[in-house]
């Protein structure tokens, strides 16, 4: 377990608009694990190739993504953007 937290950038009312609930949960369920992974975070998701910078995560079964920053400096993953395809 690590001391890492997860927050929206730039706010939770900006990225979550119009999202249904149960979209909302999901991200914030996956914010959660990605911030219990601690600094590995860097390593998940898209681009494989290559580890930090903003990453994509494919949220309920590839209908849609989550786009995150992990910062080791701050020990936080910031949710930048969702994108559902609903």
């Amino acid at each position: 377990m690590t001391d890492w937290a997860w927050d929206y950038n730039p706010s939770a009312e900006y990225i979550t608009d119009g999202l249904p609930p149960g979209v909302v949960a999901e991200v914030e369920r996956l914010a959660t694990e990605l911030a219990a992974l601690g600094h590995d975070s860097v390593k998940v998701g898209r681009p494989f190739d290559r580890e930090g910078g903003l990453r994509e995560f494919d949220i309920l079964g590839g209908r849609g993504f989550i786009s995150f920053l992990a910062v080791p400096r701050h020990e936080c993953v910031y949710v930048c953007n969702v994108t559902w395809y609903g």
